[in-house]
């Protein structure tokens, strides 16, 4: 399992590179200028040559790049063009409330998802398999920012259960983020959900109808032994996999998300640098972004290698 981790960690660093090169070559391609932005529509063209030469830009897309490189080799990501912040301390300051946003709706799609799976795996073809395929065939179907916007409207404005916008800190008060968090987490982990609980469905049917599952019932196991220790252990090998996957999505719909609860995360701060075109700022969430599906996928890997013995690297 160590050596799966090593050998993940060092296939990070081409990516990290191969990633950052494609960002600076495309946001050098957006239209406009961003000194054109930083000092207004009523400036002249000498002050805007003169924020255009402090900003860098001046120089050649080569020597840029390669000046931004040799600082984030050094953990500097650059500074904003717009207010000076330092952009490894806007991204890091950010990324817990992504990061939380992100891990509560996996929590909600693995509670949902495997629970309505796995009931309806028990009884095939039955009302509960019914229900729990119709369920997933409309979470799937819910756009994310519409959900959003019903839990906003039912249980923070009428209901008031919950705020409708903001986030507290889980080190301010955790009761208090678990209320900013969860109607934000239901939002984005429905979808997710729904595909969890139809490839739990079809893995645990299968798994159900295999021989040794049969033979473990021969032998006078009980149904939930056989369930939760032997069946569910198999079954969770492709709802890993797919949970991986749903990691990614999640927390590029985190966006969408954390606007509509005005959620101050990783989300709507590259939704402004993106419109502002502040390109250390656009590099540094997609920088730090890869890293943590990267992580995510390593985690992944290390528990599917748990689950399977035999996927593990000899």
């Amino acid at each position: 399992m160590l050596k799966l981790a090593a050998q993940r960690l060092v296939a990070l660093v081409p990516l990290l590179f191969i990633v950052s090169l494609m960002t600076f070559s495309i946001t050098d391609l957006l239209p406009g200028n961003p000194a054109e932005l930083i000092v207004g529509q009523d400036a002249t063209q000498e002050q805007v040559d003169l924020v255009h030469e402090r900003l860098g830009l001046d120089q050649s897309w080569p020597l840029r790049y390669w000046d931004w490189l040799t600082d984030a080799l050094r953990g500097d990501l650059g500074t904003s063009f717009f207010n000076s912040v330092e952009v490894t301390d806007a991204v890091l300051l950010r990324l817990p409330v992504t990061l939380s946003l992100t891990l509560a709706a996996v929590v909600v799609a693995l509670v949902i998802g495997v629970s309505a799976g796995l009931i309806a795996a028990l009884r095939p073809g039955g009302w509960t398999d019914r229900a729990a395929t119709a369920g997933a065939t409309i979470g799937q179907a819910l756009p994310n920012f519409w959900l959003a916007l019903i839990l906003a409207v039912v249980f923070a404005v009428k209901i008031r259960w919950f705020p409708a916008t903001g986030y507290t800190p889980l080190t301010e008060s955790p009761a208090e983020w678990l209320r900013s968090i969860t109607l934000p987490a239901i939002a984005l982990g429905t979808g997710a959900a729904a595909i969890l609980a139809r490839q739990t469905r079809s893995a645990m049917v299968g798994v159900l109808q295999s021989d040794y599952v049969r033979a473990a019932r021969a032998q006078g196991l009980s149904s939930r032994r056989v369930v939760l220790k032997h069946a569910m252990k198999n079954a969770m090998l492709p709802v890993v996999t797919v949970l991986a996957f749903q990691v990614t999505v999640l927390l590029g719909g985190a966006i969408i998300v954390e606007q509509v609860f005005s959620v101050n995360g990783l989300g709507s701060l590259a939704v402004t640098a993106v419109r502002r075109q502040d390109v250390p700022l656009v590099q540094g969430v997609v920088i730090v972004s890869v890293i943590v599906v990267v992580l995510t996928q390593l985690v992944t890997d290390l528990l599917y290698g748990y689950l399977n013995p035999k996927a593990r690297p000899s």
